[in-house]
């Protein structure tokens, strides 16, 4: 079996390949659709240790290879593939939109309410049917319907159905559901907010720059800096959404000020380009300059008209001397 180096959470360390008889089965990578692009991508189930109220959880696993080929050593082992597995815990909500968009319609209408079960056998099959005719002879791009039916029993995705999902209850028993765009975008807004607080914006640092390059952390702007975070929160989920609940996102929220600041200062550095002096036009050529030759300078131009009357030739230094 290949080793790789991998950077995981603290709380993820208790994997076991070797789990005890009777237990629940070794985890093991699951191929699942991006959120944002639908292709199939890696992910990898596991029960933290230190949060009591989740009993499962969900990695996207993401492979940092090197431009040129590494190794790793580890111990007395040496590990040929040098690319590196960063695992970073990913919100299911995420990973069942596109899963649940397999099974519902985007043409706008809302579909029926179904039990969850049948839900997630039809969007397995429908996810594996395409994934397999698109893949073609590359067997890394099929998302199998066992992989689909495995994340879709975790009790993280049950929770996190409820929250991309009208909800009725028919009876104690049983449950009915229904994606609903617009519950998706109100969640994301939650998090959208959350993201944007200045707590939150000060951690990551390519927003900061960000933010600083657009002129928006000066003083005054406090409004269009909010208004700022806001949009760098957004474009942020955005990264685990489909482009058409992307979009659906940003129209909830009013971006004119941001939009017309941006636009104000593009139209301040039209003006200025405009007012730029154009180029300093060649000298104009002069007779004399006409009259030289190419390839010759001023000075050859000059010796040329000095006056060589009553001047030994060079040749005369060099003749030989007759004698007395």
């Amino acid at each position: 079996m290949a080793t790789h180096l991998a950077i995981l959470p603290a709380d993820a360390l208790n994997l076991q390949a070797d789990a005890p008889s009777g237990s629940k089965p070794p985890t093991r990578f699951l191929r699942l659709p991006h959120p944002r692009t639908g292709l199939a991508s890696l992910f990898f189930p596991y029960s933290p240790q230190n949060d009591a109220r989740q009993r499962d959880a969900i990695l996207e696993v993401q492979a940092v290879a090197p431009t040129n080929a590494r190794s790793w050593f580890i111990g007395q082992e040496v590990v040929a593939d040098g690319k590196l597995l960063v695992m970073t815990p990913i919100d299911p909500a995420f990973l069942l939109i596109p899963i649940l968009q397999a099974v519902y319609p985007e043409n706008g209408d809302q579909g029926m309410f179904r039990p969850e079960d049948e839900i997630f056998e039809d969007a397995a099959a429908n996810l594996e049917q395409t994934s397999t005719a698109a893949a073609g002879k590359d067997a890394s791009l099929i998302i199998s319907k066992e992989d689909v039916i495995e994340f879709t029993s975790m009790e993280c995705c049950e929770s996190a159905l409820k929250r991309v999902c009208d909800v009725k209850e028919i009876t104690e028993d049983i449950t009915v559901y229904r994606f609903s765009p617009e519950k998706v975008v109100a969640y994301l807004r939650v998090k959208v907010e959350r993201l944007s607080t200045p707590e939150n914006a000060e951690i990551s640092r390519t927003m900061v720059r960000n933010l600083a390059r657009d002129g928006l952390m000066e003083d005054g702007k406090e409004i269009l800096l909010n208004v700022g975070r806001l949009r760098a929160a957004c474009d942020l989920v955005a990264q685990y959404i489909p482009p058409g609940i992307r979009n659906s996102l940003v129209a909830s929220y009013d971006f004119t000020p941001l939009d017309t600041y941006f636009k104000s200062i593009d139209d301040e550095n039209a003006a200025i380009a405009v007012e730029k002096p154009a180029k300093a036009k060649p000298a104009p050529t002069t007779t004399m300059d006409k009259k030289r030759k190419p390839g010759t300078s001023q000075g050859v131009e000059k010796l040329k008209k000095a006056k060589t009357g009553g001047m030994a030739k060079l040749s005369t230094f060099f003749a030989k001397k007759v004698p007395a």
